[in-house]
């Protein structure tokens, strides 16, 4: 799908100083987080629906859905409201709140967690991922998560402070694509590996997908590494379902081990864009990609 608007490379960099960040968390100690909801959705929430950019792509995508023009800004609105709010989310969590976490298949992350293989975990840039990684942890094997090189420092901090008694590390996306080898480092220590699957990031290998019936650029190494090592792999999507509930879907996605490699590619990343798919018929206002994702 071409639109008129250009892709603006959104980089997902959380807003705001290092310092606005410490004060959120301050705050956030010591008020109840529906006032900070509260505070998205009557102020920051429309400012942005009017001023940012960001949100013409989110209006596309909804326009895309097949949504009438009214339906789709305030569906845009919506979208930017959760958005908010699974933000204030990560940093409540950081000030120490707790959410109630239900999990729908987790008996698929408990079996491949107790096989002495690694596995793949593919993540996507909607709901609040984030929270998965502390609350879906493995006993017997150390989970690594690839994050964003260009993230804010006190954002790095407080991941790392909050991952300090868990089996997590963190493997930082570089430039140079040097984390490949640390992930290769980890699947020949048998560890699990979460890796995002639905954004161009570092290397320009790609694969065009079919989409909500539109071509789109899909990462091409998720799906390479886990064929090309032969693993199983899940997908984990964290959806917003209340305001202090989040529930964590775990789906085993099938691939043909047996068939050729560029067979196994193709029906991995069939099974991950299916299970994308239904988790954004459920949750359509949960899609946080920022950018024109069908461009291209």
């Amino acid at each position: 799908m071409k639109t008129s608007t250009q892709e603006n490379k959104w980089t997902g960099i959380t807003f705001g100083t290092g310092r606005m960040h410490y004060q959120l968390i301050w705050i956030l100690k010591r008020i109840n987080i529906r006032i900070v909801y509260f505070i998205v959705t009557l102020f920051i929430a429309p400012c942005c629906l009017v001023f940012a950019t960001s949100s013409k792509a989110i209006y596309h995508y909804f326009r895309l859905r097949k949504y009438s023009k009214l339906k789709a800004i305030w569906a845009t609105y919506q979208n930017i409201r959760i958005f908010g709010c699974c933000v204030v989310d990560k940093f409540a969590m950081w000030a120490g709140k707790k959410f109630q976490i239900e999990i729908e298949g987790y008996d698929n992350f408990l079996k491949l967690a107790q096989q002495e293989k690694s596995f793949i975990q593919l993540s996507s840039h909607i709901g609040n991922y984030e929270i998965a990684g502390y609350n879906l942890v493995a006993e017997t094997k150390r989970f690594n998560a690839l994050v964003y090189l260009g993230e804010k420092q006190s954002v790095m901090n407080n991941r790392k402070r909050m991952f300090e008694n868990t089996n997590v590390n963190m493997i930082v996306v570089k430039a140079d694509m040097s984390h490949i080898f640390e992930i290769n480092s980890c699947l020949m220590n048998k560890e699990i590996v979460s890796i995002p699957a639905d954004r161009m990031n570092g290397s320009n290998k790609h694969l065009i997908k079919d989409f909500f019936g539109y071509k789109a650029k899909f990462p091409a190494g998720p799906f390479s590494i886990t064929t090309m090592h032969s693993l199983n792999a899940i997908a984990v999507n964290v959806m917003k379902t209340k305001w202090n509930t989040y529930t964590i879907y775990v789906k085993k996605l099938y691939y043909d081990k047996n068939a050729t490699r560029p067979e196994q590619i193709q029906q991995l990343s069939d099974a991950y864009i299916k299970e994308l798919e239904a988790m954004l018929e459920k949750y359509p206002t949960q899609w946080f990609n920022y950018f024109e994702f069908w461009d291209i």
